[in-house]
């Protein structure tokens, strides 16, 4: 049987892309204790990135707002994998740090990265709810628009 957050998933017509396997000498997840940390996932599907530019320049607050959505959703594809499956065990999201790529008088880094908080929230209920951070960078591996860690505690 499906947890109640998979069924979150299924009725919000949420779908997940493929956990990305690391593309370096690094570990997509790491576990200590009750926290899951989660390295920087891009705006991909399934390999493809998907929003590529500067915001405020290619690329409005909206678009900016999707990319941090998709990485949010390869968060969630990370977590999973790393919960075998089990989202139910999902304490709370307890920090997210998004770093976007910015053109030079950008300032909206904070409402781009609602895209991805808002999920967290419509996916997790108020067990999404967390603390941010919002950053504004030169650029981003593959010429990302966007790029967030995560942290999660879990049970």
């Amino acid at each position: 049987m499906a947890g109640k957050i998979e069924a979150r998933l299924a009725a919000r017509a949420i779908e997940l892309p493929r956990a990305a396997p690391p593309v370096a000498n690094y570990l997509p997840t790491v576990q200590i204790g009750e926290l899951i940390y989660i390295a920087g996932q891009i705006c991909q599907w399934n390999g493809e990135i998907r929003f590529r530019g500067k915001c405020g320049q290619e690329l409005d607050f909206e678009q900016g707002g999707l990319a941090a959505r998709l990485c949010g959703l390869n968060l969630i594809a990370q977590l999973r994998q790393a919960l075998d499956g089990e989202l139910d065990r999902v304490v709370r999201c307890v920090r997210l740090c998004g770093y976007v790529n910015s053109a030079p008088a950008f300032t909206d880094q904070p409402r781009v990265m609602n895209g991805c908080s808002d999920l967290m929230v419509e996916v997790f209920g108020d067990r999404g709810k967390h603390a941010r951070v919002a950053v504004g960078v030169n650029a981003l591996p593959g010429g990302a628009a966007v790029e967030v860690e995560g942290l999660f505690q879990v049970k």
